[in-house]
C-alpha cells in the first residue's frame, strides 16, 4: 500500500483537502438555495462520499506488495483488529452527524459563519485531544498558540453572524418603510407581497439585486428552509453541536490507525489508514441513510414531506450533489493521510475551510454584499485569524516515527 513519509507530501496532501472541504458545503449551499430538499441531497451525496472511500482503499490500500507489519486494505478485512474498527466506525458517526447538521445550519447563519464556528470548535477540541493522542509529536509552542487563534475566530463568526442579521432586518424594515400606495409597492418598483406569489411560482418580478431586501424575500422564496421569523439563536445552537461532532471524529480515527489504548490483541497490526477509512465512511453512510429516510417522512423545520419514491425521481441538482460527496469523501482522505504522516493535530490545520467556503459564498451567493462596514470589519477579522492559524498549525507539523 501507499504511506505517506515526507513531511511535505503531508502538507500537500493537507492543502489539497482544504480545497476540496471548503467547495463542498458550496455546493450542499447552492442546491438548498434552489429549493432541492436537503435530505434529497445528502442522501445524493452520501452515495458518492462512501464511492471515494472505496475507490482510495482498492487504490492506495493495494498498492505494492504485502507483507505482515503494512498489510494491504484486503488482507486487513479479514484480520482479528474489530477494537480499532469500532474507533473508526464510532468516528463516521459523529461525522455523519456533524455533516448532517450542518445543513441547516448554513440555511440560518449562512455558509461562512457556520464554517467558521464548527472548524474552531473542531480544532479547540479535537487538535487538543489529538496533541495527546500522537504523544505530542507536534510543537506545543507552536500548535496551541494556533488554537488560541481558531477560538478568536470563532468569537469573530458569531459576531459576524449577529451584525449581519442585524443589517438583515435593517433592510427589511426600509423596505416596509418606503410602500406606496394600496398595492404595497416599493421605491425600486418590486412588490413586497411577491415572496408569496414567488414562493408559489406565480407573479413576474423583476431580479432583484445581491444584498437588497428584495433579493432577501426571493431567496426566502425559493429556498427549501424558509428561515424567515426563526431565531438566530437555533443556528447557532445547531453550529456548536456540528462542532461538537467534528471535534471527535479526527481523535477516533486516531486510535483507530494508532491503537494508543493497546486494544489490539499482541501481533496484529495497526488500522492502515486507508482499511480504517473505508469503515469510516461505512458507518458515516449508514448513519446518514437511516436519519435522511426518517426525516423524508418527518421532516424538521417545517419541511415538506417527502418519499423514497420522490426522491429517486429529484433528478434536479442531482449531480451536483454525488460531485459535492466525492469531493468531501477525497478531502476526508487526503486528510487522514497527511495526517498519520505529520501528526493528526496539524492535520486539524484544514479545519481552516471556512476560508475557501467563505470565498465561494461572497462569490456565488453573495453573502455580506451592501452589509455594514461594521459587518466587513469583523469579517475581515475574522478571516485574518484564520489564516494566521492554519500557518501555525503547519508549522507545528511532526513526524510520526513508526
Amino acid at each position: 500500500m501507499y504511506v505517506v513519509e515526507s513531511k511535505g507530501g503531508a502538507i500537500a496532501c493537507m492543502l489539497l483537502a482544504l480545497l476540496f472541504l471548503g467547495t463542498w458545503p458550496a455546493i450542499l449551499t447552492l442546491l438548498e438555495r434552489r429549493g432541492r430538499l436537503p435530505q434529497h441531497t445528502y442522501l445524493d451525496y452520501t452515495i458518492t462520499n462512501l464511492l471515494a472511500a472505496v475507490i482510495i482503499a482498492f487504490t492506495f490500500g493495494e498498492l505494492g506488495h504485502t507483507n505482515d507489519d503494512k498489510p494491504n486494505f484486503l488482507v486487513q478485512l479479514s484480520q482479528n483488529n474489530w477494537p480499532s474498527v469500532l474507533f473508526a466506525m464510532a468516528g463516521g458517526v459523529v461525522l455523519s452527524l456533524g455533516n448532517l447538521s450542518t445543513q441547516y445550519a448554513w440555511a440560518f447563519v449562512g455558509l461562512s459563519v457556520t464554517e467558521v464556528i464548527t472548524s474552531s470548535i473542531t480544532v479547540v477540541i479535537g487538535t487538543t485531544l489529538n496533541y495527546f493522542l500522537d504523544d505530542k509529536i507536534n510543537k506545543a509552542e507552536i500548535l496551541f498558540p494556533g488554537v488560541a487563534c481558531f477560538l478568536i475566530a470563532v468569537c469573530f463568526g458569531s459576531f459576524v453572524h449577529a451584525s449581519n442579521a442585524k443589517d438583515n432586518e435593517v433592510k427589511l424594515d426600509r423596505l416596509k418603510d418606503s410602500r406606496v400606495g394600496e398595492k404595497g409597492l416599493i421605491s425600486n418598483g418590486s412588490n413586497l407581497d411577491s415572496k408569496k406569489d414567488l414562493e408559489y411560482g406565480s407573479g413576474k418580478v423583476e431580479k432583484a439585486k445581491v444584498g437588497t431586501a428584495s433579493f432577501l424575500i426571493e431567496l426566502e422564496g425559493r429556498r427549501a428552509i424558509k428561515v424567515f421569523g426563526k431565531s438566530t439563536l437555533i443556528g447557532l445552537g445547531i453550529c456548536f453541536f456540528a462542532g461538537v461532532c467534528f471535534s471527535l471524529f479526527s481523535p477516533a480515527f486516531n486510535l483507530a490507525t494508532n491503537d494508543q489504548w493497546h486494544t489490539l490483541d499482541d501481533g496484529v497490526p495497526h488500522l492502515s489508514v486507508y482499511t480504517a477509512f473505508f469503515y469510516f465512511s461505512s458507518s458515516c453512510f449508514v448513519i446518514a441513510v437511516i436519519l435522511n429516510i426518517t426525516f423524508l417522512y418527518r421532516p424538521a423545520f417545517n419541511l415538506p414531506r417527502s418519499s423514497i419514491k420522490a426522491y429517486l425521481n429529484d433528478w434536479d441538482g442531482r449531480g451536483w450533489a454525488f460531485l459535492a460527496g466525492f469531493l468531501c469523501g477525497f478531502g476526508n482522505g487526503l486528510q487522514f493521510m497527511g495526517g498519520q504522516a505529520a501528526g493528526y493535530a496539524a492535520a486539524d490545520a484544514v479545519q481552516a475551510l471556512p476560508l475557501v467556503s467563505t470565498f465561494w459564498g461572497v462569490l456565488f451567493f453573495g453573502e455580506y454584499r451592501k452589509s455594514s462596514r461594521r459587518t466587513y470589519v469583523l469579517l475581515a477579522g475574522m478571516l485574518s485569524m484564520f489564516v494566521v492559524a492554519v500557518g501555525i498549525l503547519m508549522a507545528s507539523s511532526g513526524h510520526r516515527k513508526h
